[in-house]
């Protein structure tokens, strides 16, 4: 049966992220796999301290040919979008709350870049800073993210899906920012729903769908899953555990 690695919302936690390889490739020896793609559901950036590691990091993979696949995360999608105008308001975001307010964690990112004190200052010198410091390359990249990646039984996204919506027909709003609608919906999707964006104390398995952000972007661990058709195994220094449906 076909099987797919993932790792949750990374949030600028390169040591984190490169621990959650370092499961995979001692997975991977223990089955003797070498062609299992990795796909990072989105988060990327923000909050943690070195989303510039991470971006680095993720293009190194790139550039050796990893099967890795990357998905757009909404702080992704807003870091992409200060970088294209200052005045960039995402629409998930409620009125009066931006990129650079503390919650979301995008000073931290300019930070990575050496662009400091990116709350404090007047948003056009720190968005001219920021055009200066940040690889171009990085914002390339993370512009050309896909928001989705169908493979065998499950459908990897961000955020989630709207119910009773064909995917071709899903929008990229709800893919990288949707909660209300999708979390408390128990009916079959037709794929299973890997997904992060909503933190959870643990990998959960609600039936229709698996959340992996087990909390990076607030201090907590990220999770490295393996997915075999609809069943799940988190991956440790010990091995697999099953992650048993909720």
């Amino acid at each position: 049966m076909m099987q797919t690695y993932v790792i949750g919302d990374v949030h600028g936690h390169l040591s984190r992220l490169i621990g959650a390889h370092a499961l995979i490739e001692a997975d991977r020896a223990r089955h003797g796999d070498r062609d299992t793609p990795v796909i990072h559901v989105g988060d990327l950036v923000d909050r943690g301290p070195d989303s510039r590691g991470v971006i680095d990091f993720m293009l190194r993979g790139q550039d050796e040919g990893r099967n890795w696949v990357t998905l757009l995360g909404n702080h992704d999608r807003m870091f992409a979008g200060f970088m294209a105008d200052p005045d960039y308001h995402d629409p998930g975001l409620r009125a009066g709350l931006e990129w650079l307010d503390p919650p979301l964690g995008g000073a931290e990112t300019l930070a990575s870049y050496g662009v400091r004190d990116a709350g404090e200052r007047l948003l056009f010198d720190i968005h001219a800073e920021a055009t200066a410091a940040v690889d171009p390359r990085h914002v390339a990249f993370i512009r050309g993210l896909p928001a989705y990646h169908l493979r065998g039984e499950a459908l990897f996204v961000h955020a989630g899906v709207r119910p009773g919506v064909p995917l071709a027909a899903q929008t990229e709003d709800d893919l990288v920012w949707i909660r209300r609608g999708f979390l408390e919906d128990r009916s079959d999707h037709g794929a299973l729903i890997v997904h992060g964006h909503t933190p959870e104390t643990h990998v959960t398995h609600f039936g229709n769908r698996l959340d992996v952000d087990t909390g990076a972007g607030y201090g907590r661990e990220l999770s490295a899953v393996v997915v075999e058709g609809r069943d799940a195994w988190l991956l440790t220094a010990a091995g697999r555990v099953p992650v048993l449906r909720a």
